[in-house]
This record gives C-alpha cells, structure tokens and sequence, in this order.
C-alpha cells in the first residue's frame, strides 16, 4: 500500500527560509534509509505559496489567484510517497523523522485501482495503465 506523507507549512517554509545545513543532512539520512529500505518512492520540498496559484472551477469559469495564501496550517511544504506494508508500518517509519520543532506532518493512503470498484471499468484501468506509463517515461525528460 501507498500513503502520502505531507509535510504542513509554517511560517518559516512561507517566508522562504531554508532548511540549515545540520537538517539537510539528517534529512538525507533519514531519506537515505527509506531508499535503502525499499520504502521511498517519491519525495520533494515545495516552493512558498507566493510562487504559486490556485484556480478555482465554478462550471466553466476558471478564477486563478495568485499567492501567498494566508492559512499556513492549511498549506503543503513537501511530501513523501511511500510503498509500505502496512499503515502502522508508516507510522513508524513517520516517528523516526527527523522533525523536532514542534512540526505535524499528516500521512494519507493513496488510493489504489482496485479501490474504486465496478465504475472503474476494465477500459478504464487499461487507460489508466497507459497514461501512467507514459508519466513514468516522461518523468526523467524535463
């Protein structure tokens, strides 16, 4: 199973500051030994909300706001995407972070194809299949 491990923002992630040099480095580690482990799949920081936008859907009208957007306890700072075994396998793997400044991080299962039942048709998939693969092969070109 997948689960998504999000990192929340903070004042200091909006306003840009970077990690010190002593937290890359125990950061590399950690993510070392979830590579090492088989766990990590995907992992990225994120660029402040000032350098990003929302769009908003509302029938055919699309409305784009431009950041900063102001509820930082609602807002991403970077994620993680792991293969676990289990949730509590996660959770575990959640504990030994190297986070100790008071940060929340929220783990979230992704779901898989065979979650979505009867409605996602064996066309579906089979399209679902292609368009991932071709992600996949896009992934290193940019």
């Amino acid at each position: 199973m997948r689960f998504m491990v999000i990192v929340k923002a903070n004042k200091d992630s909006e306003a840009g500051v970077m990690p010190t040099e002593k937290m890359l480095t125990e950061m590399g580690k950690y993510n070392e030994e979830l590579v090492k482990a088989g766990v990590m799949l995907a992992g990225e920081g994120l660029q402040p909300t000032s350098k990003g936008a929302r769009v908003r859907f509302d029938g055919k009208t699309r409305t784009v706001t431009d950041g900063p957007f102001s509820e930082t306890k609602e807002l991403i700072a970077g994620f993680w995407l792991w293969q676990v075994r289990s949730r509590d396998e996660a959770i575990e793997w959640l504990k030994r972070a190297p986070f100790t400044d008071g940060e929340e991080l929220e783990l979230r299962q992704v779901f898989e194809m065979e979650d979505f039942g009867a409605e996602f048709t064996p066309e579906l998939r089979e399209q679902e299949k292609r368009v991932m693969a071709e992600a996949e092969k896009n992934r290193g070109k940019s």
